[in-house]
């Protein structure tokens, strides 16, 4: 009697403390600048690896907490993170803040997410080496460049978003990082609709995976509509850090991936643009209308590669831009901000003048956009024609 009592007393003592290594806690964490960071942490309860979830610049971290509890569920210890300016972290109201500070703010969002790293490989339960990263909207830049700067990094999952130049440099090489992608077509942000695919298209690895939705919305917003892609979801994190660290079931599947993301997979390499403007030709001699390319999206990578230093392909890349939008104010102002960089100043002065003959009749963008190309394009012909001292 005595000895059952024992032993019922000894299982009931173990599955409370089960019970309390599976209770989600709130984390404060400090900033670099000692800033406070809140974070929640949901602990699996056995010794499993870690995911950190990074939420969009629309939202807060409690959009991943359905996710989190699943991920728990199934042996995964999960963080999450409010960044700073967000939910219940400290600092300015990004949504409120002018655009100075919320450039300021991006700037310190990696070392913030380093920290919620940290934290997360120090837990005893985690396997500090095989961590996967999940982040929507800006979060998806945040998960890859977090990759990029960790090796413990086996497994990411993007949700409506993009990354710049280095972070698709990181996709693009021999590191196999095995990568879920998913969007929705009626994401109150078109853009991202075109990120997504591209960044499916420039994942070099075939261990990757792309969910494709009609109607959803914008990054972890999809969940309400689609709480089968949170299993999805779950199921990725279990194959690539519990059944098969680090690998996936490859997937050749292009399905819904059009000529403009095939195109846009090419523009960062070095004779990438030309290739581009032959594909272009070619579509135009059936449709003499065609583009095949995003405007605004081509004009931005145009700019990374500007500020990378590679002006040479920062030129050939807005070049490209004014051959498929032959009308565009903006595409021929950007060429010209290359061509100042370049010292050429008779092609930054044409280019710059020949954006001002287009502004009256290039009605596609707004009025306060077209003011902007017009001061742009004034301010280059006003230094261009200063006299040199």
């Amino acid at each position: 009697m005595t000895v059952r009592i024992l032993l019922v007393a000894g299982v009931i003592l173990a599955l409370c403390g089960n019970s309390a290594e599976a209770e989600t806690r709130v984390v404060d964490l400090k900033a670099s600048d000692g800033l406070n960071l809140k974070a929640t942490m949901f602990s699996a309860s056995s010794r499993g690896p870690g995911v950190l979830l990074l939420h969009q610049c629309n939202r807060q971290r409690a959009i991943w907490n359905g996710l989190a509890e699943k991920l728990a569920a199934a042996g995964i210890h999960v963080l999450t993170l409010d960044l700073r300016g967000f939910g219940d972290s400290a600092g300015d109201r990004f949504d409120k803040a002018p655009p100075a500070v919320q450039a300021k703010q991006q700037t310190q969002w990696p070392a913030d997410i380093d920290v919620a790293f940290q934290y997360l490989i120090s837990q005893p339960n985690v396997t500090r080496d095989v961590i996967g990263v999940g982040g929507a909207s800006c979060g998806v830049n945040n998960s890859v460049q977090t990759a990029r700067r960790h090796p413990e990094v086996k497994s990411l999952v993007l949700l409506s978003g993009t990354t710049d130049l280095e972070g698709r440099r990181l996709l693009r090489s021999g590191r196999r990082i095995p990568t879920f992608l998913a969007l929705a077509d009626d994401d109150e942000f078109p853009q991202s609709v075109v990120t997504t695919q591209w960044l499916y298209s420039v994942t070099a690895t075939p261990e990757k995976k792309l969910v494709h939705y009609a109607k959803g919305g914008h990054g972890a917003d999809i969940f309400a509509p689609h709480p089968e892609l949170i299993a999805e979801i779950v199921n990725w994190y279990r194959t690539t850090l519990i059944t098969t660290p680090g690998h996936a079931p490859a997937s050749a599947d292009t399905a819904g991936i059009g000529k403009e993301f095939a195109a846009l997979a090419l523009i960062d390499q070095p004779d990438g643009p030309a290739k581009v403007a032959q594909q272009l030709a070619e579509a135009r001699r059936r449709d003499p209308k065609a583009t095949i390319i995003p405007e605004a999206i081509v004009n931005a990578v145009g700019y990374e590669h500007l500020q990378s230093g590679n002006v040479s392909q920062a030129i050939a890349v807005f070049s490209l831009n004014t051959t498929a939008f032959p009308a565009s104010a903006n595409a021929y102002d950007s060429l010209a901000d290359a061509y100042v960089v370049a010292e050429k100043k008779d092609l930054a002065r044409a280019n710059a003048q020949k954006a001002l003959d287009l502004l009256p009749k290039d009605t596609s963008v707004p009025a306060d956009f077209r003011n902007r190309i017009r001061e742009s394009a004034e301010q280059k012909l006003k230094q261009l024609d200063a006299p040199t001292k």
